[in-house]
């Protein structure tokens, strides 16, 4: 009869310095992507800590009343909302920078798809942020975002002459993600479809708005220098904020 192996038999081969190796690396793997998650951890508390000391200065400058200097060099007084405004898309811009450089530089080094998700998925919160900025600035100064005085001339050039859509920039982008697979392309062109309907619901309800805006000033009688229907056009103007949260999907 065949005599059973113990467990603590040493027939079994020992690992080959390939494996060893291999398995050396998983485990830094392991560490670096652990590492990564603490991380985004951190950076996720972070920046909700900030957005909650944003809105607390935003309600603290709304009940002192205060109007700061404009930001960026503008003339002009600016409201205390689109001055932190300014103030946190600067420091936005920055960190910006600092995301994109390391995704290129990962892209570069071909590391693991889990550590590659992982910087992928801080850069997407890291829109969110921006987005959640845009958001309370829109309740606190909605003429100050739309205006886009806190963009770059050349920035403000473009929007001016062809405004913004995402469905656009999705065109743009699907010629630079080739070669994609049948799947890939059609969860594309779906978003580019539903987001080229958003757009025209939204351009139809901006166009709306405007013409009641001229339906308010034409149809009244010049009441003090036209203060009366100013006033009464700024109200129908509360609905920009509206506007401003759906285009960022708020």
């Amino acid at each position: 009869m065949l005599q059973r192996k113990g467990a603590g038999s040493t027939s079994e081969k020992p690992l080959d310095a390939k494996t060893l190796r291999r398995l050396a690396q998983n485990r830094e793997a392991a560490r670096k992507s652990r590492l990564r998650k603490k991380a985004y951890v951190q950076q996720l508390e972070s920046s909700r800590i900030k957005l909650t000391q944003l809105e607390q200065d935003l309600q603290r400058a709304r009940a002192q009343g205060l109007f700061l200097g404009a930001c960026g060099g503008a003339s002009g007084n600016i409201s205390p909302g689109a001055a932190i405004f300014d103030m946190e898309y600067g420091r936005w811009l920055e960190d910006d920078q600092r995301h994109m450089t390391e995704l290129r530089t990962s892209l570069q080094a071909h590391l693991p798809e889990g550590d590659l998700r992982m910087i992928i998925d801080g850069y997407i919160s890291h829109y969110d942020e921006i987005f959640r900025l845009k958001a309370v600035a829109a309740k606190s100064d909605v003429f100050h975002l739309i205006t886009g005085m806190w963009t770059t001339p050349a920035e403000r050039c473009f929007l001016w002459m062809g405004g913004f859509r995402p469905s656009d920039l999705i065109k743009m982008l699907i010629a630079q993600l080739d070669p994609l697979t049948d799947q890939q392309l059609m969860g594309i062109y779906s978003l580019q479809q539903s987001s080229q309907q958003a757009e025209e619901a939204l351009s139809q309800g901006l166009e709306q708005l405007q013409q009641s805006l001229v339906d308010t000033i034409a149809g009244s009688p010049v009441i003090v220098d036209g203060m009366q229907q100013m006033a009464v056009a700024l109200g129908k103007l509360s609905n920009l904020e509206g506007f401003v949260r759906q285009e960022h999907g708020g």
